[in-house]
């Protein structure tokens, strides 16, 4: 890095990002996470320009008129938006940069990326961040960010289990000595739970409900094991036969049968993840359990049944959902373990 670099590098807010399906998370080693809010963009068709980001736009999903268009510029972890993306990490961190002084030094970004991203796909994220207004920009994947923001001891010669349920994919990690040593990646997570209960109130109920409803429904009695009581909630939706509004009452039953074989999906991923590691590492995973993060972590009871269907016990990191901006963060502040896991930069630079 230049002279200027490091001038620039002493007045530059530098940013950790989880460049989530569902959220965007951003960690500022000064003020910690400074930025949750939804990937999702609202974009005015005539202008392009942008109405509004995060939890306004998602305000607005279902109820536009022609002339705005919704955007979720992330799926499954990988930009599908290119423009999107640029605009709503650009709107972010301006608004990070507030009140600042009038001339703020670029920041140097670590983003978490899929397990399984391609060339191309990295470049995508490198270019919008740096369109954006980043100096540097460093990708690591993503479950070895969750690891660091969940203090796992990854640079030891220790077996550390990570699963990563996110809102796009889950990801499958055995992290030892700063590297991913086996690992699983699914487009099976939050988001598709959701489809599960829509397809579920379809069938069941005959209701066509929308994706915030069952988003809520999910987050507010989905569990994975039987409870010691039942718990209900109101499902509203739209009847398909008249066409009206209407409400049933659903209880945690009727969600796990919904959600149970996408469950059943990622318990089996981890089992099989666990089958194909070594057995040295798989003594230390045995001792030192399993670690979840990402928002699917949160449903009742996942972390019991994926103990009981692997013998290992399991533990929901603090804080899940922010684990990967906070690992990114903390990396900013360690420059050989970034330069040990940073992946090649698609420019060729590093």
């Amino acid at each position: 890095m230049s002279l200027f670099g490091n001038f620039f590098g002493k007045f530059s807010r530098d940013l950790g990002i989880d460049l989530g399906t569902v959220n965007t998370v951003i960690y500022t080693n000064d003020k910690g996470i400074v930025i949750n809010q939804p990937s999702i963009v609202a974009l005015n068709n005539k202008t392009n320009q942008v109405i509004s980001v995060g939890k306004e736009a998602l305000e607005m999903v279902g109820k536009t008129p022609p002339y705005i268009t919704i955007v979720r510029p992330i799926i499954r972890g990988i930009i599908s938006d290119f423009e999107a993306a640029e605009k709503m990490i650009k709107y972010f961190i301006d608004r990070l940069h507030e009140g600042s002084f009038s001339i703020v030094p670029r920041p140097r970004i670590v983003i978490g990326v899929p397990i399984d991203v391609t060339e191309v796909e990295r470049k995508a994220v490198e270019d919008a961040a740096l369109s954006a207004g980043a100096r540097e920009v460093f990708l690591v994947e993503q479950p070895m960010l969750g690891a660091i923001g969940a203090r796992m001891p990854i640079e030891e010669p220790i077996g550390n289990m990570i699963v990563n349920i996110g809102g796009g994919r889950t990801e499958i990690a055995v992290i030892a000595l700063s590297g991913i040593v086996t690992w699983r990646s699914l487009a099976i997570a939050g988001e598709e739970l959701n489809k599960n209960i829509i397809q579920f109130a379809r069938d069941e109920f005959n209701l066509l409900l929308g994706e915030r409803m069952a988003e809520h429904v999910k987050m507010s009695i989905g569990t994975a094991k039987e409870l010691s009581g039942p718990i209900e909630i109101e499902m509203r939706g739209r009847d398909l036969e008249t066409g009206l509004p209407r409400e049933v009452r659903v209880n945690d039953g009727h969600i796990r049968r919904a959600i149970q074989k996408s469950i059943r999906t990622i318990v089996d991923n981890i089992k099989a993840t666990i089958e194909s590691t070594p057995p040295e590492l798989v003594a230390d995973i045995y001792e030192r359990g399993i670690v979840l993060i990402g928002g699917g972590s949160n449903i009742r009871g996942i972390d019991a049944l994926i103990s009981e269907y692997t013998d290992v016990p399991v533990r929901i990191a603090d804080d899940p959902m922010t684990s990967i901006a906070r690992g990114a963060g903390l990396l900013l502040d360690n420059q050989h373990l970034l330069m040990t896991v940073v992946l090649p930069s698609a420019e060729g630079t590093r």
